[in-house]
């Protein structure tokens, strides 16, 4: 067995990982030919970099010579496969769908990570198989780390991931970005997944902790990256806002024993200024465009948030009116909850339950914890604790993650009390 790599090796690689591994694998892609292949070869390179690095020093750009070393590593895999060399899969294919395209992927989108991103969330993809693939190939996530993101055991994740690879190879999906034609609606489709990432991190949806925060970063590495490769979008940049506006309030939502710390309650001192500055910056350039997507919506929602003083300073008519306009944007029946919660706060409390118990009525709200859980808050702040408590209730069996299920279960002990 090989001698351990010294610490400052360890962690120069472990930062290249992190840092290097969706370039790497995007340029090694091209010349593997297909995406197994290519990873093979890209962590035979990050094996590789541990013993030569200790060796010969750590490179200046370890970046390079780690695409160096993962390009030739899947030529010598091309070379012993005869069958890999009979002919290009298609998965290489740079044909297009419409006359012009071949030239906007080469010439506009030269950086091949955007190829990648364009590949992971093809449309022809269930929406799980794109999440799981954008973690696997652009995050550079373990299979099992991924499972674990999940709750889903290794094999499943794994059976998951090996039929997306399968699909693209079968459905001989590009490794382009689309024509112009249908760039927009498929860079909303990447815009959605990386959104869905980060969520899933922010709010986990069950487990022991609040957050799981290894998902948040990743969302918001995967939100900057986009913001790199696509610096013109306005959507692009009304995503990466709302993602560090939303993620600026982080070390604020728990207190020192890990519970949950509602928005009303937090201290404020703890939120990331730097993050909030750089979001309302990039917000104000999303805002630009005319008329405004969800992302800038939702991330200029946060921002009245993040720039309150207090909670009692909260502009509440202003994110009324913002999530009017977003409620006609993007109708679904999130937003109407929580533009009935704005509703509340901004004109009476009763008038937002009233919205709330119309919500109640929409079955893709049925299981929705946080809809019986705005109505609890209501009804307590109405002085109806007996209706709070069966609000409460329902809120408890529903909630994903137990630090949300003691928020609950503390809230009924004071009703209770």
């Amino acid at each position: 067995m090989p001698p351990a790599a010294s610490p400052e090796v360890a962690a120069a690689v472990a930062d290249a990982h992190r840092r290097e591994w969706a370039f790497v694998l995007a340029a090694t892609v091209r010349v593997a030919g297909d995406i197994d292949s290519a990873e093979e070869a890209v962590q035979d390179a990050y094996a590789s970099a541990l013993s030569t690095w200790d060796e010969r020093g750590i490179p200046a750009n370890p970046g390079a010579w780690l695409t160096v070393a993962a390009r030739r590593r899947a030529l010598d895999l091309h070379r012993r496969a005869a069958t890999a060399r009979r002919a290009l899969p298609k998965l290489l294919d740079t044909s297009t769908d419409a006359p012009g395209g071949a030239d906007l992927d080469a010439e506009a989108f030269p950086d091949d990570r955007l190829r990648l991103i364009f590949t992971c969330c093809h449309p022809a993809l269930a929406l799980d198989a794109q999440v799981a693939l954008t973690l696997r190939l652009l995050c550079g996530l373990s299979t099992a780390d991924v499972a674990r993101a999940f709750l889903l055991s290794e094999a499943t994740m794994a059976a998951r991931i090996t039929r997306a690879k399968r699909k693209i190879a079968a459905a001989h999906i590009p490794f382009r970005v689309p024509a112009m034609s249908e760039l927009r609606d498929r860079v909303d489709g990447v815009l959605s997944v990386v959104f869905l990432v980060f969520t899933t991190g922010h709010d986990a949806p069950s487990g022991d902790g609040l957050m799981r925060r290894e998902l948040a970063d990743r969302g918001l590495d995967l939100a900057r990256m986009l913001r790199a490769l696509l610096p013109g979008d306005a959507d692009v940049a009304g995503l990466l806002a709302l993602v560090l506006l939303t993620g600026a309030r982080n070390a604020a939502r728990q207190d020192a024993h890990g519970e949950l710390v509602l928005m009303e309650h937090q201290d404020r001192s703890k939120w990331d200024r730097t993050a909030i500055v750089e979001g309302v910056g990039l917000l104000r350039e999303a805002l630009a465009s005319k008329p405004p997507g969800r992302f800038a919506l939702m991330a200029a929602i946060a921002a009245v948030h993040d720039e309150s003083g207090s909670w009692e300073e909260t502009d509440w008519p202003e994110i009324l009116g913002l999530y009017e306009l977003l409620a006609a944007a993007w109708p679904t029946p999130v937003v109407e909850l929580n533009r009935a919660i704005a509703l509340g706060f901004a004109i009476g409390f009763a008038e937002g339950l009233a919205v709330l118990d119309l919500l109640g009525a929409d079955p893709r709200l049925a299981r929705y914890p946080y809809l019986a859980a705005a109505r609890g808050d209501f009804l307590v702040r109405l002085g109806r604790s007996g209706a709070a408590r069966t609000a409460f209730d329902e809120a408890l069996i529903l909630a994903g993650n137990d630090a949300e299920r003691r928020f609950l279960q503390a809230r009924l002990a004071e009703l209770a009390g």
